[in-house]
């Protein structure tokens, strides 16, 4: 279990553009350990596996893979931390965003938490942010 902040403190990030501050920390719900993402009065949740998860599938990978940041109605582009975070062949079989309709943007919000976990390098540019594994 990663040292994650509670909601009274939680830790603050920035999306990978540094354009937008959100809130990360951990909780439990339904005997589940997850991750509550606060960005402004929305409120996401993913599955606490997907730290884990994600780290070693970009370990094998060895290389930068495209963040590729979408909302759950909108398609994701192949190939990125976002379509991975919802394919069927990753280690949960699917979405790791738990709540249905805002279960997209893994690849926005997940890999800056991985990053300050020490995790993952992200880029840092306007558009077309990458992550790879540390």
């Amino acid at each position: 279990m990663y040292n994650l902040k509670n909601k009274e403190q939680p830790m603050v990030l920035k999306t990978p553009p540094l354009t937008s501050e959100y809130n990360m920390h951990s909780d439990v719900k339904d005997r589940q350990d997850i991750l509550v993402c606060t960005v402004g009065k929305t409120v996401l949740h993913y599955n606490m596996n997907c730290l884990n998860d994600l780290h070693q599938m970009l370990k094998q990978r060895n290389d930068w893979m495209e963040l590729g940041a979408a909302d759950e109605q909108k398609p994701a582009k192949e190939g990125t931390v976002e379509a991975w975070g919802r394919s069927e062949s990753n280690p949960v079989g699917g979405w790791y965003g738990l709540k249905k309709g805002l279960r997209g943007r893994f690849g926005m919000y997940i890999p800056p938490l991985m990053e300050a976990l020490g995790l993952a390098e992200v880029t840092h540019e306007a558009k077309g942010n990458k992550m790879r594994a540390k």
